[in-house]
């Protein structure tokens, strides 16, 4: 016998957001806790990306992550075949991980305008930042948020994940 149930996409697919949609979105998760907000391109996922990211959540009561678009990702010199899996496909991805409430994208080099209409409570970002130097940070500072550096797992790096596979 041949089950036809329809089968419905998945639920975290739900968790993506337009850029226009995330500010409602980002108040409506306000009321739960302190948003947290963190950002990066997050190509291939591994062990390290979701050790960051539980350790992000774990500061509030949701967590945001915004992605750098493809045209974003390219600008920041990691190759010209990066990122490898298109800017959907990440976000699928980042939406399915338990620690991540809601993902959204960012076009510009920096989430700079995008933390500004957003607005988190807390900025996060990894360790090799210094948090006192980017702009970010202040512009959460001067609204009454606060910023803060998780240390990298050691060991982990989607670049390096790539340099060890293409040498086969």
């Amino acid at each position: 016998m041949t089950d036809t149930t329809t089968l419905h996409p998945p639920a975290f697919l739900s968790k993506l957001s337009s850029r226009q949609e995330a500010i409602a979105r980002v108040a409506t998760l306000r009321a739960i806790g302190p948003v947290v907000f963190t950002n990066g391109v997050f190509d291939v996922l591994h062990r390290g990306h979701a050790s960051y990211l539980a350790q992000a959540r774990s500061l509030g009561g949701s967590l945001v992550v915004a992605l750098n678009s493809d045209a974003s990702a390219r600008r920041l010199g990691k190759g010209p075949d990066r990122p490898l899996n298109n800017e959907l496909d990440r976000a699928a991805l980042m939406a399915a991980l338990e620690s991540v409430s809601l993902v959204t994208w960012f076009d510009e080099d920096t989430p700079l305008e995008l933390i500004t209409e957003l607005r988190p409570d807390v900025l996060v970002k990894g360790g090799d930042y210094d948090m006192n130097k980017l702009a970010e940070t202040q512009v959460v500072l001067a609204y009454g948020g606060r910023a803060q550096a998780i240390p990298f797992v050691d060991g982990y790096s989607t670049t390096a994940l790539v340099k060890k596979i293409r040498q086969g």
